[in-house]
């Protein structure tokens, strides 16, 4: 009854807006026209199939096989993939007008290009290129082959590696990709309407692609905040090449500039110039900045510290930092275990919360309609006109639960019964244990990279290994190990890059039941190229693939199966005490939620300067480098705000998405450039004074 209502009146201002062609440039009050105003005197929304066209499949065939082949590469050289989502909705727009104009050339008229489908061909793209992520080949699959086994120090037994073949990576991709799909779809309304999740990277590709689309006659703020995203985007992605000359070698170039001073640097304190996350900090609360700030200072500027003083201690001196039996254990575990407590204090609120929601409805259906009447207008006059047109149109295409229900459980079962037939290390039932506990870790790694931008997949995938390596032991555990690594990264990343493409839909009015069949759709893409890509391009064109010494040393492949052998091992291979502290974090993140909640419940607003837990274990894991970034983002906007914030309210987020889009856009042309073997000319390093007197001392005898 409420939709209905809302549904009607939305539609009802829509039909007066397009009588009157908003020829004015304000309305009675005074005010500009919004976004979704212009757009509605234009725009006439499809319904979800007519979104879903044969060209929008075309072109995210091709271009997820192109960002496939990308991520791949980028996989097997250093491991570290950039966020391509801008980059998909930039090409597809382009790629499409490019089809209509050639089209129109030979006199063939095409159907016009919406921006709903112009999100479907981006979600496309993220979902296919994401499985060349998820799908973890360059990662734990690698680290099953007989040539990384070779590599380690021990578990080199044919029980623990396992040949790769095309056809069973093909094979076990399909069928644990689509799971994570099904997992918390049925949250969606939830993430984005009720929590208003940021999703930073979901919001400026919405950004950009609104941009294209929107009408510019009559149009006056709209343009101005056209003009303001691109002025923006030029300056970010001229930024970012500018940056590239001076990064020829490890640790070179602004990304290690020592801000703060070289020791500040060793813990990760530093302006790593990242016009990235300043645009992240800008649309992110400043709650959420800071409370990363706060994580980085009493982690790497307090606890990491004083646990290094401990070395020799409470783990080997001789073992190097980023082995998990040393200081990288308790970053990785207290990360994970403070994120955990955070998700699953939410997941049970947010549970207890949906029973009292069906209680109270059932009580309100027993009211008579005059009452609901009411509380419907009273709803409608709250929210504004774009909030209004954008919850209507994302809750007008259901996605029931049972769907989403019967989907989990089906691709589940399939999953339970053909994971153990490829890899008999692994039984049925460990997989069945994955399944059932998987949903509360998707909806844990959604929520995080709501609020930060951050997915953690491949952690929940450590986190896999460790357990159920543990729970086989040595007859296999580092195989089995492995596969559940697989199943549980491919749900949580699936699962977190829907929510992150729902977030763009639900800015760009594209219906979440077309969103989700391109994700279907982008998935099998991804799938089937993928492990084709891996296949024969990499592993079989470089038998030397995951060397040290190789063209492609593909590091993560060994770094995985190392975790593997801890896994076997079970908690006593972790550092001394770092089970304790890990326990002590996840019950500290309930505790601390649990106190934000009261306090919110008794209106009390000092519940706004308590960090959040999850926010806080960021990180943890990661440093504190890309939450300086975002802090300055913070401040920028704040400052703007004291200034005018009227004008901040209006233009900030374009800027944000200016800033985003232009330095991920950058990752295109820095590929191709890498793939190419086309190095950067200069090193920009700095050393502290007594190092550079002695390499001045050592060139002059030279």
């Amino acid at each position: 009854m409420v939709r209905k209502q809302v549904g009607e009146e939305i539609l009802r201002k829509e039909e007066d807006a397009s009588e009157k062609g908003w020829q004015v440039q304000t309305m009675e009050n005074g005010n500009e026209l919004t976004e979704e105003q212009i757009f509605a005197s234009k725009e006439n929304v499809l319904p979800w199939k007519k979104q879903i066209t044969l060209r929008s499949l075309v072109v995210s065939v091709i271009l997820g096989t192109l960002f496939s082949f990308i991520v791949m590469k980028l996989n097997v050289s250093t491991g570290i993939i950039p966020s391509l989502n801008v980059a998909a909705g930039l090409l597809g727009f382009f790629f499409v007008k490019a089809w209509t104009k050639v089209l129109g050339f030979v006199g063939i008229k095409s159907q016009p290009f919406t921006r709903q489908e112009n999100t479907v061909i981006q979600t496309c793209v993220v979902a296919a290129y994401g499985i060349a992520f998820s799908g973890g080949f360059a990662s734990y699959i690698l680290g099953m082959s007989p040539a990384i086994a070779a590599q380690a120090e021990t578990e080199n037994t044919p029980i623990n590696s396992k040949t790769l073949s095309l056809k069973w990576m093909i094979l076990f991709t399909f069928v644990v990709s689509f799971v994570g799909l099904f997992s918390i779809v049925f949250l969606r309304k939830t993430m984005i309407i009720d929590y208003k999740l940021t999703y930073p990277s979901g919001t400026a590709t919405a950004s950009l692609i609104n941009s294209f689309h929107i009408p510019r006659e009559g149009a006056k703020q709209a343009e101005k905040q056209v003009k303001k995203l691109f002025t923006w985007f030029g300056a970010s992605f001229a930024w970012a090449g500018f940056q590239w000359f001076y990064t020829a070698g490890d640790g070179c170039g602004f990304a290690s500039f020592p801000t703060f001073g070289l020791q500040a640097l060793k813990q990760k304190f530093f302006f790593d110039f990242s016009t990235t996350y300043v645009g992240v900090g800008m649309l992110c609360p400043h709650s959420i900045n800071l409370s990363m700030l706060f994580g980085s200072v009493i982690s790497w500027g307090v606890m990491w510290p004083l646990i290094a003083e401990k070395k020799g201690q409470w783990y080997s001196a001789e073992l190097p930092p980023s082995n998990l039996r040393s200081l990288q254990g308790y970053k990785v575990f207290i990360a994970i275990a403070t994120i955990l407590g955070d998700g699953l204090f939410h997941f049970v609120l947010l549970l207890c919360k949906t029973m009292y929601s069906i209680s109270k409805r059932r009580n309100m259906e027993k009211n008579s309609n005059k009452d609901n009447a009411v509380v419907c207008t009273s709803d409608l006059d709250e929210m504004s006109y774009d909030d209004a047109r954008r919850k209507e149109y994302f809750s007008k295409d259901e996605i029931s639960w049972i769907f989403a229900g019967l989907g989990y459980v089906l691709f589940a079962a399939g999953s339970v019964i053909v994971v153990p037939l490829i890899f008999h290390q692994i039984k049925w039932y460990h997989v069945l244990v994955i399944y059932l506990i998987a949903p509360i870790m998707a909806f844990c790694n959604s929520y995080g990279c709501g609020l930060t931008d951050w997915s953690l997949a491949s952690n929940y995938g450590k986190i896999a290994i460790l357990v159920f390596g543990a729970m086989i032991g040595s007859n296999g555990g580092v195989i089995a190990g492995l596969a559940a690594c697989g199943v549980m990264m491919s749900i949580v990343s699936t699962a977190s890059d829907l929510m992150q493409d729902f977030k763009t839909g639900y800015l760009t009015l594209a219906s979440p039941r077309s969103m989700f069949a391109s994700q279907v759709f982008g998935t099998a893409i991804g799938c089937l190229v993928s492990p084709t890509v891996f296949w024969f391009l990499f592993y079989k064109a470089y038998p030397d693939l995951g060397q040290p010494t190789s063209k492609y040393p593909a590091p993560y492949g060994l770094l995985y199966r190392s975790i593997s052998f801890i896994g076997i091992e079970g908690t006593k291979a972790l550092p001394k005490n770092c089970v304790n502290l890990s326990l002590g974090f996840f019950l500290g993140a309930m505790l601390v939620n649990g106190i934000i909640e009261l306090l919110k419940h008794y209106e009390c607003k000092v519940h706004k300067y308590i960090p959040k837990p999850m926010a806080m274990a960021i990180p943890f894991y990661l440093g504190g480098y890309f939450t300086i970034d975002m802090c300055v983002g913070s401040l920028i906007l704040f400052i703007w705000e004291k200034m005018n914030k009227e004008k901040a309210q209006k233009f900030s987020p374009a800027v944000a998405s200016g800033l985003i889009c232009g330095e991920s856009l950058w990752g295109v042309p820095a590929s191709i450039l890498s793939m190419a073997n086309i190095q950067p000319p200069i090193c920009m390093k700095f050393l502290s004074s007594g190092v550079n007197t002695k390499i001045d001392a050592f060139l002059a005898s030279s």
